[in-house]
């Protein structure tokens, strides 16, 4: 690999993350997806982000998986290698501690359009297409598409998009619920920084808390969100405080249910 494909500019307190192919339409090899979530710790480890946006560069948002990286792989490699890889490196994505944007500057298909649906928020260019092409190719979603997109979108849009194949623009795709805000052809962009302006303003702690909390309504992580709001709040109790001094002086702890 003789350059990073993944990007990171940071302006304040909002970090763009920029999907760098445009040669191939921004299509993720195994590689890619590694530096994808190199990225999000990169991301989660800056204190300074409140809130990070998502793109591509070019003409494309992102192609999904490049045929080429997977065409040839063994059914073994593929399902694991492939898949189950994906999946962890979307799922990261998808469990940012900041809200995420999804600047759509290009078609959203397959993969690409599991891509944006990792995020909180979808900005779609109008000549945009969303879809899920898969079975045409005689294979299934594998990035989440039968997962968190019934989640998030309704399983009776997704039937149609994975079984008859449908496509969408944005302005029908935004009717469905599978994006948010449509803007002229080469607006995403501003339109995902101007969104995640008013986010920043927000306080930044009732965002995550706030994130967290609509992750276990949604069914999405919720054995994860669930311990990190507990250990959240136990983290400033009085008794872990206590806890902790007398393990460190080794001495019983003397409890005093201090919140």
């Amino acid at each position: 690999m003789s350059q990073s494909r993944i990007r990171i500019d940071t302006d304040g307190p909002i970090a763009t993350i920029t999907i760098s192919r445009p040669d191939k339409l921004n299509a993720l090899d195994i590689d890619m997806l590694k530096e994808l979530s190199a990225a999000c710790d990169q991301v989660e480890e800056n204190g300074a982000i409140r809130v990070a946006i998502l793109t591509g560069a070019g003409k494309a948002f992102s192609a999904g998986g490049d045929i080429k990286a997977w065409g040839g792989m063994q059914a073994n490699e593929f399902g694991h290698a492939w898949v189950r890889f994906g999946h962890r490196v979307f799922d990261r994505l998808a469990t940012l501690r900041m809200p995420l944007i999804a600047a759509v500057n290009g078609h959203a298909l397959g993969g690409g359009l599991e891509l944006a649906a990792a995020a909180d928020i979808r900005i779609a260019e109008r000549h945009v297409k969303i879809g899920l092409p898969e079975t045409s190719l005689g294979m299934v979603p594998g990035w989440s598409g039968t997962q968190r997109l019934v989640k998030r979108f309704g399983a009776q849009i997704v039937r149609r998009m994975v079984l008859g194949g449908e496509m969408f623009m944005a302005e029908e795709a935004q009717a469905h619920g599978l994006v948010d805000h449509v803007v002229e052809t080469g607006g995403a962009l501003n339109g995902a920084r101007e969104y995640a302006a008013r986010i920043a303003m927000r306080g930044p702690a009732a965002l995550e808390i706030s994130k967290l909390m609509l992750a276990v309504a949604n069914g999405e992580d919720n054995g994860a969100a669930v311990e990190t709001l507990g250990s959240i709040l136990v983290a400033k109790t009085g008794d872990l405080k206590e806890g902790v001094a007398a393990f460190s002086g080794k001495r019983p702890a003397e409890f005093k249910g201090e919140w």
